[in-house]
C-alpha cells in the first residue's frame, strides 16, 4: 500500500489527534489508580510520576493542544515550502513513531495497559508506512541525525507543554 506525501502529512495530524485523544481521556484517571503501585515497583520513575500526577486532565489537554499547534504549524510550513521543512517534519514524525513504540514498551514493563497503548498498536501500520516512505528519501546518516533532532525537539517541547499546562491551570 502506497501513501502520497500529502496524504502522509495530513494523516499524521489525524493520527496525533487520535493517539493524544486516548492519552487525554485516560492519563489522569489511570495515573491516580496506578501511580502508587508504579512508584513502589519502579522507584526510578518516582520523579516523573510525581510530575505527571500534578497534571490534571485540563493541564494535560492544554499541553496536548500546544503540541498539536506545533504540529499544525510545522505542517503548514511544510506545505509552504519552507527551508528544511521536510527534514523538520520528518524529525517530528520519527519522534512520534518512537513515542508509539515507547508506549508499547511501557505496557510491557508495567504488564498491563498504559494510556496511549491501544492507539499505539492501531497506528503502527501507519507509522510503518510513513517510515518506509522516509527511508526511501533520506540516507541512514540523515535518518539518524533527524531522528535525534526530532527527539530533542519533542523532549524540549514536551517540557514546555507540561509547564504551560500546569501554569495555566493554577
Amino acid at each position: 500500500m502506497a501513501i502520497t506525501s500529502t496524504g502522509l502529512y495530513l494523516l499524521f495530524i489525524l493520527a496525533f489527534i487520535i493517539h493524544d485523544g486516548e492519552e487525554i481521556a485516560m492519563e489522569h484517571k489511570w495515573l491516580l489508580a496506578h501511580g502508587d503501585t508504579l512508584r513502589e515497583k519502579h522507584p526510578k520513575l518516582r520523579r516523573m510520576l510525581n510530575h505527571l500526577r500534578k497534571m490534571n486532565t485540563k493541564a494535560f489537554t492544554i499541553a496536548v493542544l500546544e503540541e498539536f499547534i506545533m504540529l499544525v504549524v510545522i505542517t503548514v510550513y511544510l506545505f509552504g515550502g519552507g527551508p528544511y521543512a521536510v527534514k523538520l517534519w520528518t524529525a517530528v514524525f520519527m519522534a512520534f513513531s518512537i513515542h508509539l513504540i515507547v508506549h508499547i514498551g511501557q505496557s510491557i514493563v508495567v504488564r498491563g495497559y498504559v494510556p496511549g497503548f491501544v492507539t499505539s498498536i492501531l497506528l503502527l501500520p501507519f507509522s510503518y508506512l510513513g517510515m518506509k516512505s522516509i527511508w526511501n528519501t533520506f540516507s541512514m546518516a540523515q535518518l539518524l541525525l533527524w531522528g535525534i533532532i526530532g527527539l530533542i525537539i519533542i523532549a524540549a517541547n514536551l517540557t514546555f507543554a507540561h509547564w504551560l499546562g500546569i501554569k495555566m491551570t493554577k
